[in-house]
């Protein structure tokens, strides 16, 4: 009984990679498809053909782009671990652990939520949409899970804190990028 039990939580443990692999590979395919666009539209692709084979283009820039999501996921992936446990150290009474372990199952949300991102490739908003509703799911899940084991002020505090993080690091994030552009647009000789 004891080794079934072990035997799931190591395959739990593998989903946070299988999801963050699927949500990559749906972005890098959009991201691929867009950018050959991109590329016909400028007259750029005409001229790689002549030194990289259709399928040798294709197979560069879906690993790129497929290397580049995954950073940007697991990055993101880091930071809302951090976080959850940050909440969890801040708002709940649990000294032991048990409340992160029962939380844990919850990435099978994400790999659900990553195998539909796959049928969206085509629309942006298809992928955005279900990697945002796959997000609010699991903290849907999160806060049931953990709600028979708070009172209702820590129960705000733990959803709240989350909320807050992301959307001060969301902000900042925007502000930068915002004065980036407006630099670089205003540095332009128009």
């Amino acid at each position: 009984m004891d080794g079934e039990k072990m035997k799931n939580t190591y395959l739990l443990s593998y989903f946070p990679i299988i999801s963050i692999l699927l949500f990559s590979l749906s972005f890098a395919i959009y991201g691929e498809m867009k950018m050959l666009l991109l590329f016909g539209n400028l007259g750029i692709y005409q001229e790689m053909l002549e030194f990289f084979s259709e399928t040798g283009i294709k197979l560069a820039l879906l690993i790129v782009l497929l290397l580049l999501f995954f950073m940007v996921f697991a990055a993101l992936k880091l930071i809302s671990d951090t976080v959850l446990e940050l909440s969890l150290l801040f708002f709940s009474k649990d000294s032991e652990g048990k409340a992160l372990t029962s939380i844990r199952k919850g990435s099978v949300i994400y790999v659900i939520g990553g195998a539909c991102s796959l049928f969206s490739i085509q629309f942006i908003l298809g992928l955005g949409s279900i990697f945002f509703a796959t997000n609010f799911v699991a903290l849907i899940y999160f806060v049931y899970k953990l709600s028979p084991t708070l009172n209702i002020s820590r129960l705000v505090g733990l959803v709240f804190f989350p909320i807050f993080v992301w959307a001060a690091l969301i902000s900042i994030v925007s502000y930068a990028g915002l004065k980036l552009y407006n630099s670089v647009i205003a540095s332009l000789p128009i």
